[in-house]
């Protein structure tokens, strides 16, 4: 009985984790279907931000934000918080941040949601006034 209880409580912890936003995506170009690069999603202060922690295209993996402005500005790419200020607003939802694209340093508002089907999925959204752009990250299992 004691073994049954355990092993529900950790599939239903593994189940909420496997919710959760935070960790690490792999991000896929939504044109060419080319994985590019590896986010890390944490929690600081009650929001989350992600930082780009791996970039696959070698040549690419010590160039600076060149087009970033403010305090982002000529930071390396690798290292770099792309994802800030994100707030939970409802389950598997999280809004009212940014999210820069490093290759052209445009700021987006944000969107993140966890495909409810497939918990192992992120659709990412960039807005400007009413236009969008769509790309579907994939969890990374370690």
């Amino acid at each position: 009985m004691k073994y049954l209880f355990f092993t529900i409580c950790f599939a239903f912890a593994s189940f909420l984790y496997a919710q959760d936003v935070v960790g690490q995506w792999k991000t896929i170009d939504d044109e060419t279907g080319e994985a590019k690069s590896i986010v890390e999603i944490y929690k600081k202060n009650g929001k989350l931000y992600g930082k780009i922690v791996e970039i696959f295209d070698k040549s690419k993996r010590d160039l600076p934000c060149k087009f970033c402005e403010g305090d982002d500005y000529n930071k390396p790419i690798m290292g770099l918080v792309i994802i800030k200020n994100m707030m939970k607003v409802a389950k598997n939802l999280y809004k009212k941040g940014t999210i820069t694209n490093p290759e052209d340093g445009k700021v987006y508002t944000c969107r993140l949601k966890i495909d409810e089907d497939n918990p192992n999925q992120l659709q990412v959204r960039g807005y400007i006034a009413f236009f969008y752009k769509t790309q579907y990250w994939v969890r990374v299992k370690h």
